[in-house]
């Protein structure tokens, strides 16, 4: 479903990913690990294309993400690429459903169609009844739970997560692991997992490891 080839990235003499290259399958929950700096974010950006290659190529099906225009892009990358990051990113102003919404609105999606599915998926996410609740009124748990709600809104074809779990307790932490695994069961949702978390990288279906900017 997903493939990346030889990708390369430096940042002026620092090469950070040199020939990485992998492939991922719809429905696996594949983790990203090894040290501090070793490029996994920067991996995962390039995947996401939030950030481009030096030189290599990335498929989404027979999409060349790399070949794609700057709006291009961004269309794809709102409708087919989900974000989970370590900080919420949750819009303060706005309601657990108003922050649903806002990817699916972007699309052009109808309000009351987004708002539609944001609701589905608070609820399959049990967080119904906080649907209405603004960030600060919920829990750093409940935040996150609302983010991998945002992130499924356009149903992507993977979400990528940078250390979701990151800013979360270890029960908070054990809960947001068990539901990647439970929306790639009822989903079939594809997952793309950096994280320092051992138990959570042991539990996914693959593991790959970053060291000196090459994958293992």
């Amino acid at each position: 479903m997903i493939k990346a080839e030889k990708i390369n990235k430096s940042y002026g003499a620092l090469h950070v990913l040199r020939d990485v290259s992998l492939a991922i399958g719809q429905g696996e929950v594949v983790s990203i690990v090894g040290a501090s700096g070793a490029g996994k974010t920067t991996l995962l950006q390039i995947l996401g294309t939030l950030d481009r290659a030096d030189s290599g190529s990335i498929l989404y099906g027979d999409v060349d993400v790399t070949r794609l225009k700057e709006k291009e892009l961004a269309r794809f990358r709102n409708e087919k690429i989900g974000f989970v990051f370590q900080a919420h990113h949750l819009l303060p102003e706005f309601t657990a459903v108003e922050n649903v919404m806002i990817p699916a609105l972007i699309r052009g999606d109808k309000p009351e169609v987004a708002r539609k599915r944001a609701q589905e998926l608070l609820g399959m996410l049990g967080l119904a009844d906080r649907a209405a609740h603004k960030p600060a009124a919920m829990s750093g748990g409940e935040c996150q739970r609302v983010a991998v709600a945002r992130a499924l809104a356009n149903s992507p074809m993977v979400v990528l997560a940078d250390e979701p779990s990151g800013n979360l307790d270890s029960q908070h932490a054990r809960e947001l692991h068990e539901l990647f695994f439970r929306l790639r069961k009822e989903l079939g949702q594809t997952f793309v997992i950096v994280t320092h978390n051992e138990e959570l990288a042991a539990m996914a279906d693959r593991m790959i490891t970053i060291k000196d900017g090459h994958n293992e």
